[in-house]
């Protein structure tokens, strides 16, 4: 496995673009906004309604449940039925967005990304400077669902490719298969496949008062078992119709198929929604056996958990021959830092969201002479000092008089130590923006590198200050 930064620019929109219907659950009208984000945001849904205005990042770890649907939540705050969105914007090739919600879950529509992606193209998918990272599947990684026997596995491929089977063991919807070969294809293959449900599990929410705002036109409905009187007036009360009847290929009235497999095709949809939430750009073909948002998440939790050990074992490629971006006599006119305290020596790369530095450790240094002399030890507080340093490159470069600022911390957190530095080493920083910059306020993620290997890591708050 390996985490790749390739050549492609991300994406984001130009536009806000809002659309209207009912959701799912509620039944009660939902307004989305998509809205354009900074590179490096990923996808994020904030709860305009709530007070606050709450961000929920589309991460699988927040996943609390798959039970018609998947269901964010952080900090009490919920998101439900997401995985039509976001697989809109995997389908489009966007990597960035924030969408707006005025309730707890997007709208239904017709139970595809059909209108999402519309929306999407309305709003204008623009390039960003920023290129992607990939995560390229070497080895096969799967996970089962043992008590349904679902299964879902990815291997290597060229680029994302998703292959779904369902078998549902019913005569009505037997055995159906889905097979996306590239992303490109979503809008024109996958789009239009509408959610589905059988007449039983309709019955069950309806009679809970699960399924609100359901219609004829946002869900196949496959009649699985006899038709009765009393369910015909129930469903007639329900969708709000004068008239039900079951059509010769088993499903409701009032909807007729996009594709003979739209079952198979929507299970793919839900895939590639459900696995956005892994939140990395996925090089390989995913083959999903009876899929569901249980077995999806679960593996979607699997793979976030890799590609982030995978990202804090990464060690940057860099040519340390190359002539720096910033030297030490820069990087003075910028940091207030002097020896024996300037712990930077060169920058080798500055983005409005990373920075990439350097340090030579030697024999020379002042701590060195009081830190086990005996046997000299970079002592930890420094590197993470080393790494704050490199970060108020970061955030002193987003202000045109730098020299005018001091940066001084407010929040270290989850710092870990995993080696040893010692005279010799070639320490290199790498800081990631967390959050965007407000304020003054950055908050980011270390890394310190030594001898091909990670050393430390800690998450940074720092505010710059102007000198009075």
């Amino acid at each position: 496995m390996a985490i790749v930064n390739t050549n492609i620019r991300q994406k984001t929109i130009k536009n806000e673009m809002s659309l209207i219907g009912v959701g799912l659950h509620t039944g009660k009208n939902v307004k989305l906004t998509f809205k354009p984000a900074s590179e490096n945001f990923g996808f994020r849904f904030k709860r305009i309604d709530l007070e606050g205005e709450p961000i929920i990042e589309a991460d699988a770890n927040y996943v609390t449940s798959t039970q018609r649907g998947t269901c964010l939540e952080k900090n009490g705050v919920t998101i439900q039925t997401c995985e039509h969105v976001l697989a809109a914007l995997i389908g489009l090739d966007i990597d960035n967005i924030l969408i707006e919600l005025d309730a707890s879950e997007p709208p239904i529509m017709d139970g595809s990304s059909k209108f999402f992606i519309e929306s999407l193209e309305k709003a204008e998918i623009v390039e960003q400077d920023a290129t992607r990272q990939e995560y390229v599947v070497n080895d096969v990684i799967s996970y089962t669902d043992e008590e349904s026997g679902s299964e879902i596995l990815v291997m290597p491929a060229k680029e994302y490719q998703i292959t779904t089977m369902v078998d549902f063991g019913t005569k009505v919807l037997g055995t159906q298969n889905a097979t996306l070969n590239q992303i490109s294809d979503f809008k024109n293959q996958i789009a239009n496949a509408r959610t589905f449900s059988f007449l039983h599990e309709i019955e069950m929410l309806l009679e809970h008062g699960l399924i609100k705002g359901g219609d004829l036109n946002n869900a196949i409905v496959y009649v699985d078992k006899e038709l009765s009187a009393e369910t015909m007036e129930k469903l007639k009360v329900a969708f709000n119709k004068e008239s039900i009847a079951v059509k010769s290929n088993g499903i409701l009235d009032n909807l007729t198929l996009h594709h003979p497999n739209e079952a198979a095709r929507h299970k793919l949809l839900d895939v590639i929604g459900d696995l956005a939430l892994v939140g990395t750009r996925i090089r390989g073909k995913i083959i999903a056996n009876k899929p569901g948002h249980f077995v999806n998440t679960q593996f979607a939790k699997k793979l976030s958990k890799i590609i982030k050990n995978e990202k804090r074992n990464y060690v940057p490629d860099v040519d340390l021959n190359q002539k720096p971006l910033m030297d030490v006599n820069q990087i003075m006119d910028m940091l207030p830092h002097r020896q024996p305290f300037l712990l930077l020596d060169k920058v080798f790369e500055l983005s409005d969201s990373h920075v990439l530095g350097m340090k030579n450790v030697t024999m020379n240094e002042e701590f060195f002479k009081g830190h086990f002399p005996g046997a000299p030890v970079m002592p930890g507080v420094l590197i993470v000092e080393a790494m704050a340093q490199t970060g108020g490159i970061l955030v002193l470069s987003t202000v045109p008089d730098p020299e005018n600022y001091l940066t001084f911390f407010m929040k270290i957190d989850k710092v870990k130590f995993k080696q040893k530095v010692v005279p010799g080493d070639t320490l290199i920083f790498k800081c990631d923006l967390i959050t965007p910059i407000r304020r003054g306020i950055c908050h980011m993620q270390g890394y310190a590198y030594a001898n091909g290997k990670l050393c430390a890591e800690a998450e940074l708050m720092a505010q710059i200050s102007k000198v009075k």
